[in-house]
């Protein structure tokens, strides 16, 4: 069992997201199903990630929040905000190449009592085996690093029975 949660909240048109604990894959349909609600709200001006409780974040998670950055610049022109105060989760970020497609700041959010945390998704192996390669594709596109360090994953994924 995932000793993390995801925490969601939407106000005025601004959507925050708080990371906290180890966020593994266990948690990314419920976070995949909330960047697709993101996107369907009409009063859209924001979206901040709040790092700032994350022990570990894997990279199944890592390429949704780019997917979620991409979403976002091409259906209403905006950078989200990360909101980071450690230093390896920030160089992590970086090294992903997410200093390219995020504001990346070390201010915490505030309210943090208005976030909820996001219900539990039950999903075949198959559906899951699908949302990480999407993730790690999409990671991938952001830098040749990322494309060297996920290319055997993807391979191995894209395989019958993968």
């Amino acid at each position: 069992m995932s000793t993390g949660r995801i925490q969601f909240a939407e106000q005025d048109g601004t959507f925050v997201l708080k990371f906290v604990g180890e966020v593994r894959l266990t948690l990314c349909s419920a976070l995949d199903a909330t960047i697709e609600r993101i996107f369907t709200a009409l009063n859209f001006s924001a979206i901040v990630i709040d790092l700032t409780e994350t022990r570990s974040i894997d990279s199944t998670t890592l390429g949704l929040l780019a997917k979620l950055s991409i979403l976002s610049r091409q259906k209403v022109g905006l950078l989200p905000t990360v909101v980071t105060t450690h230093n390896d989760i920030t160089r992590l970020l970086q090294s992903m190449g997410f200093d390219q497609v995020f504001n990346i700041v070390g201010d915490p959010v505030p309210c943090p009592e208005c976030l909820d945390d996001l219900p539990d998704q039950d999903q075949s192996e198959e559906e899951v085996r699908i949302k990480v390669l999407e993730a790690h594709k999409i990671l991938m596109g952001l830098n040749e690093s990322n494309r060297e360090a996920f290319h055997d994953l993807v391979n191995a994924l894209e395989r019958p029975g993968g």
